[in-house]
């Protein structure tokens, strides 16, 4: 008996010998093995939580103030400006307390038609001149519209010439609308009417806007060790829902949110990124104001002839009125037009042709070039980088399409930089350390007369309450008016919104309706500052191409050559043909 107890201790003494000698042999092996075992339960776990956040989003109050209001109490001047900002944006709609509108009531471009108007005693049009043709929008039983509201763009182009120009859309409130255009080139010029959306569609826009901020959300990783949880994130979210994080810029007192992780504390954040879009966000009658080739951006046909033919300015300089519902004179604005395919400001301002990179190169030599914004300005980077060779980017290990980037020419001394600007930023993946406010960023600028600033920030601002605009707007502004006062040499350029191919998903988050009302605000906001604008709006209107959020190169070679000009400006000479 005893023997056979020696005999089973020496093999259990053997086997347990065995096995720690392979343990300390595959200690790291074991303790990785067990690290990636526990990381991946936890990011099962993650994925499953993911999986139904859009279920367990928070139901917004119906409150226009509830994010607006977020961060720091506006002082009674900026509440004045910004009364005075929603006023001058005020949109008309269908009349008040009417009940839903039925799709056969709706406007439908395909029974809307527009007439050329005469000039005055029939006479030809010259250049100088104004033109006008008249809009009658009618629904889809072919009966006249006795409201207005609906968003219509207007283009006077020449196909043959490689001009256009935007036109000026005046909406009369009764289903009439004029479209205005400078005549600005000798020949054909054909106008263009596309209806965006109808006034029925924009009513649902706009309660979109004001009611449902969530509709496009965000989640931020957090991570300690091997731990890590994932959670929504938003610049407004219901507090009566579950505990949260405070990432509330201390600068500019700019709001951020994210639900506090149920294991981890808030300083555990990593990341930050886009989490996706909300769907059902209409009914399904709303849902057939937003029809791709039926009222989403469909073309207005012309009940006569859609052409004219423009003569040369007038010798003697007589002024014809062409004839108008409204009598008083518009005047007409445009920043510039198109002819042979190249843009030409207006205003006093000459735009030079950037076609070698070595003019690029020269123009800035010794300068430091800064760039804050969205992918619309990013694509600026990108197009300097392809097209001249000698500026180099830097590897910053920084994911793709996200940056933060910098490419140098170290010969002719040029530094160019991207950054993209604060939450809400609806990129992939951004690093928590690298989130960044613009006003925080241009308040480290030294500045001064080698160094330009580029700015563009709108389109993930569409899901918002304009308040929240107009508020990151201000604290760019007042960081600009540091700036200039310490820098007086520094140049600010300034990229305005663009439109963009639309179907209905777009339409609901980033529809051209939304740009526009963001586009006139920050107009306003910058006016009477020592800022330049290329205006992407009118760049994009007044083309031939389709629109896109990033527009195609040929349009982009234009606004590159735009801010070029502003920063190496040439002589000043007449640009009308």
């Amino acid at each position: 008996m005893c023997r056979n107890l020696s005999t089973y201790a020496l093999v259990f003494l053997f086997l347990a010998l065995s096995g720690l000698i392979f343990l300390l042999r595959n200690i790291h092996t074991v303790e990785n093995w067990n690290c990636h075992t526990i990381s991946a339960l936890y990011q099962i776990q993650s994925r499953i939580q993911s999986s139904f956040i859009p279920v367990g989003l928070p139901t917004f109050y119906n409150n226009r103030t509830f994010c607006a209001h977020l961060g720091q109490k506006p002082s009674p001047e900026d509440e004045l400006e910004q009364r005075y900002l929603l006023d001058s944006i005020a949109w008309p709609g269908p009349p008040p307390h009417s009940a839903p509108t039925a799709l056969r009531q709706t406007s439908d471009p395909v029974h809307s038609l527009f007439a050329i108007l005469p000039t005055k005693g029939g006479r030809e049009w010259h250049v100088g001149d104004q033109l006008e043709a008249l809009v009658q929008m009618h629904d889809f039983q072919g009966r006249p519209k006795r409201y207005g509201g609906d968003f219509l763009l207007a283009r006077l182009h020449s196909p043959e010439l490689g001009a256009g120009v935007a036109g000026k859309v005046l909406d009369h409130g009764n289903g009439f609308y004029s479209a205005l255009f400078p005549l600005l080139w000798v020949g054909s010029a054909q106008v263009d009417i596309t209806l965006v959306h109808s006034s029925e569609a924009v009513a649902v826009l706009r309660r979109l806007r004001e009611e449902r901020p969530d509709r496009v959300f965000f989640k931020s990783l957090f991570r300690l060790g091997f731990l890590s949880e994932t959670t929504v994130c938003n610049m407004c979210l219901p507090p009566d829902q579950q505990p949260l994080c405070n990432y509330t810029d201390l600068y500019t007192g700019e709001p951020w949110y994210c639900y506090k992780p149920k294991m981890l504390s808030c300083d555990t954040r990593i990341n930050h990124a886009k989490g996706g879009y909300l769907k059902h966000l209409i009914t399904n009658k709303e849902a057939l104001l937003f029809q791709s080739g039926v009222n989403i951006k469909v073309r207005i046909h012309a009940s006569g002839p859609d052409k004219i033919n423009v003569l040369p300015p007038r010798k003697d300089k007589v002024e014809v009125e062409s004839s108008s519902i409204k009598p008083e004179p518009i005047k007409l604005e445009p920043s510039g037009y198109y002819y042979e395919d190249s843009w030409r400001p207006l205003g006093g301002i000459t735009m030079r042709q950037f076609n070698e990179s070595s003019a690029i190169t020269q123009c800035l030599k010794n300068k430091v070039i800064n760039m804050y914004g969205d992918s619309t300005v990013r694509q600026w980077f990108e197009y300097l980088i392809a097209f001249v060779p000698e500026l180099k980017e830097f590897n910053l290990h920084s994911p793709k399409n996200v940056g933060p980037f910098m490419a140098v020419d170290s010969i002719h001394n040029i530094l160019l930089k991207y950054r993209c600007h604060g939450p809400p930023i609806r990129f992939s993946t951004v690093m928590s350390s690298e989130l960044r406010y613009i006003s925080n960023e241009l308040d480290g600028l030294t500045g001064g007369p080698n160094t330009v600033v580029v700015l563009s920030i709108w389109a993930h601002f569409s899901t918002f309450p304009v308040e929240v605009y107009i508020r990151r707007l201000r604290h760019i502004r007042r960081a600009l008016v540091r700036l200039l006062d310490r820098a007086p040499g520094t140049l600010v350029v300034i990229r305005s919104a663009n439109l963009q191919a639309l179907d209905q998903e777009v339409s609901l988050y980033n529809s051209d309706w939304y740009s526009l009302q963001l586009d006139k605000v920050l107009r306003a906001m910058f006016k009477g500052m020592s800022v330049l604008l290329v205006d992407a709006w009118q760049m994009t209107s007044a083309h031939h191409l389709p629109h896109a959020l990033h527009p195609p190169p040929a349009i982009v070679k234009n606004m590159i050559d735009m801010l070029l000009s502003y920063v190496c400006p040439g002589k000043k000479k007449t640009q009308q043909k």
